[in-house]
C-alpha cells in the first residue's frame, strides 16, 4: 500500500489566499494555526454536527409524515372525519409551519443554536405525543429544516456543504423506510389502554422527539467563533478558510435591517423559492401519500407500508451519492436539472399507468425528481443568508398544502398526478432560468462590470456608479455576495 502525501496545514493555504488582498484583515490574527490539520478538524466538525442534526432532521420528518401511515390504521374512522376534513388538517399544517421559518431563521442567529433548535424539537415533540390523544376532529392540528440548513453554511464551504446538506436530508429518506417499519411494528399495540393502534404511533415517536430535544441542550453546537468542542487555533482555522470562500461574515455580524431586506430583494431568494417548491411540493405529495398509492394499487395496509422501505432506500443513496458529486464537480444546478427530468418520467409513467409492477417501478423513478435535488447556496452576509434560506424553504412547505389535496379518496386508485407534473416543471424552468442569469452576472464580474472604487476621493473623475469604499473589507461587509470579486457556482 503506497504511503498517502502529508497533509498540508491551514496556514499554508492561508497565507496565499490572503497575500492576493493585503486589504482583507486576518480573523484572530495573533493566533498560531500552524499545529492544526485541516482534514482532520473537518472530520471532526462532520462527527460533532451531522449524525444528531440528522437523527433530529429523522424524528422531525418521521413525525410530520407519520401521517400517511396512520391513514392506512383507521385514523379516518376513529376520529369521524371525512376525507375532505383530513386534507384540510394536513394543508392548515403546511400554512402554519412555514409562517415561521423566517422569523426562526433570524431567532437563531440572534440566539444560540444548542437553545433555540433543541427548544423546536421538544415543543414539536410534546405537540406530537398529544395528538396521540384526540378524539375528534378538532384535536388535529417550524423552523429546523431551514435553521439547520443556514447553521451548516455557517460551518462549511460552499463546495463542502452540499454533501453535507445531502447527508441531513437523506435522513428524510430514512425516516420514510424507517416509518414504515416502525409503523408495522407500533400497529400491533392496537387496543392496548383502549387506543387504537394510530394513536399509539403518535404518543411513541412524539415521546422519542421529546427526549432527544432535551438531549440537544447539551449535544448541539453553536457557531463557530464561539464552539466550545473547537481550541481557539481550530475555531481561528473555520472562519479563515469560511472568509477565503467569501463569506466575510463568518467572524460574525451584527443585526442590521439592511441585511434582512437584502435577503428578502435579492432576486435569487425569489427564483430560489420556485426552484425548492418544484422539488418539494412533490416530495410531500410523495412522502404523505406513498403507502395510499400502494395500499390502493395492491396491498394491505402493513405490506403497503413494508414496501415502503426500499423506495426510501433507494432514494437516500441517490441523495448521498448526487451531494457528493455536485460538491465534486460544483455544478449542482445541472445534476437538478437531469433529476427533474427523471422524477418527471416517473410520474408520467404513474399517470399513464395500469399496472401495479409498473406503478411501483415508477415510485422509485419519481424519487430521482424529488429526494437529490437541493437548492444553491448562493447568499452572502449572515442574515442575508439565513433569511434567503428561511423564505425559500418556507415557500415550498406553504406548497406542501397543495400537495396534501393531491390524492383525494375519490379519485383512488389511480390517483391523477398532473398537478405534480406541473411543480416538476416549475423546477425545469426556474433552475434554467436561475442558471442562465447567475452565468450572465458571473461573466459581468469577469469583465469588470461591478467594479466598486476602493479608497479615493469623491470628485477624483472615478465611476462610482457600484459604491465607494475605504477598504476591500468594507465593500465585502457592505455588499455580501453582491462584491464584484464574489463569483455564483452553478
Amino acid at each position: 500500500m503506497s504511503a498517502s502525501p502529508p497533509a498540508s496545514t491551514h496556514s499554508d493555504k492561508e497565507a496565499s489566499s490572503h497575500n492576493d488582498d493585503p486589504k482583507t484583515a486576518l480573523f484572530n490574527a495573533h493566533v498560531d494555526v500552524s499545529g492544526v490539520d485541516e482534514r482532520k478538524l473537518m472530520r471532526k466538525i462532520d462527527i460533532a454536527l451531522i449524525p444528531w442534526l440528522s437523527f433530529l432532521y429523522l424524528l422531525s420528518f418521521l413525525d410530520r409524515t407519520s401521517i400517511g401511515n396512520l391513514k392506512l390504521y383507521g385514523l379516518e374512522k376513529d376520529l369521524n372525519i371525512t376525507d375532505t376534513q383530513y386534507l384540510l388538517g394536513l394543508t392548515i399544517f403546511f400554512f402554519s409551519y412555514a409562517i415561521f421559518e423566517v422569523p426562526s431563521n433570524v431567532f437563531l442567529k440572534r440566539l444560540r443554536p444548542s437553545l433555540w433548535l433543541s427548544m423546536l424539537m421538544l415543543l414539536w415533540g410534546v405537540m406530537m405525543t398529544v395528538q396521540g390523544l384526540v378524539h375528534n376532529f378538532g384535536g388535529l392540528m417550524a423552523g429546523l429544516f431551514p435553521g439547520v440548513n443556514y447553521y451548516l453554511s455557517c460551518w462549511y464551504k460552499r463546495s463542502e456543504f452540499g454533501i453535507r446538506a445531502a447527508l441531513f436530508f437523506s435522513a428524510a429518506t430514512v425516516s420514510g423506510a424507517f416509518g414504515g417499519l416502525l409503523a408495522a411494528a407500533i400497529s400491533n399495540m392496537g387496543g392496548i389502554g383502549g387506543k387504537p393502534a394510530w394513536a399509539w404511533i403518535f404518543i411513541l415517536e412524539g415521546l422519542a422527539t421529546v427526549i432527544a430535544g432535551v438531549a440537544s441542550f447539551w449535544i448541539i453546537q453553536d457557531f463557530p467563533d464561539t464552539a466550545k468542542f473547537l481550541t481557539e487555533a481550530e475555531r481561528t482555522v473555520v472562519v479563515r478558510r469560511l472568509q477565503g470562500d467569501d463569506q466575510f461574515s463568518a467572524a460574525g455580524e451584527k443585526l442590521r435591517m439592511k441585511y434582512v431586506w437584502q435577503g428578502l430583494l435579492d432576486w435569487k431568494t425569489w427564483v430560489g423559492m420556485i426552484v425548492y417548491t418544484g422539488c418539494d411540493m412533490p416530495l410531500y405529495a410523495f412522502s404523505l401519500f406513498l403507502p395510499s398509492i400502494i395500499n390502493q394499487v395492491r396491498f394491505h395496509a402493513t405490506p403497503a407500508n413494508l414496501l415502503t422501505v426500499p423506495v426510501y432506500v433507494f432514494a437516500c443513496i441517490i441523495t448521498c451519492l448526487v451531494g457528493f458529486l455536485a460538491d465534486r464537480w460544483g455544478r449542482r444546478g445541472y445534476f437538478n436539472l437531469v433529476f427533474l427530468c427523471l422524477g418527471a418520467a416517473g410520474y408520467i409513467i404513474l399517470i399513464a399507468s395500469r399496472n401495479a409492477a409498473l406503478s411501483y417501478f415508477a415510485v422509485y423513478l419519481a424519487t430521482c425528481g424529488i429526494y437529490p435535488c437541493l437548492g444553491i447556496k448562493q447568499c452572502e452576509g449572515s442574515y442575508k443568508r439565513s433569511v434567503s434560506l428561511a423564505m425559500t424553504i418556507s415557500f415550498g412547505n406553504i406548497n406542501g398544502a397543495v400537495s396534501s389535496n393531491v390524492y383525494r379518496q375519490r379519485d383512488q386508485p389511480w390517483y391523477p398526478l398532473g398537478l405534480v407534473l406541473m411543480y416538476i416543471g416549475f423546477g425545469l424552468i426556474s433552475t434554467l432560468s436561475y442558471l442562465y442569469f447567475l452565468r450572465a452576472e458571473n461573466a459581468r464580474r469577469d469583465r469588470g462590470e461591478r467594479d466598486e472604487v476602493i479608497g479615493g476621493k469623491e470628485g477624483d473623475g472615478q465611476d462610482t456608479k457600484n459604491g465607494r469604499y475605504a477598504t476591500v473589507e468594507d465593500a465585502k461587509r457592505e455588499k455580501g455576495d453582491d462584491w464584484s470579486g464574489y463569483r455564483y457556482t452553478l
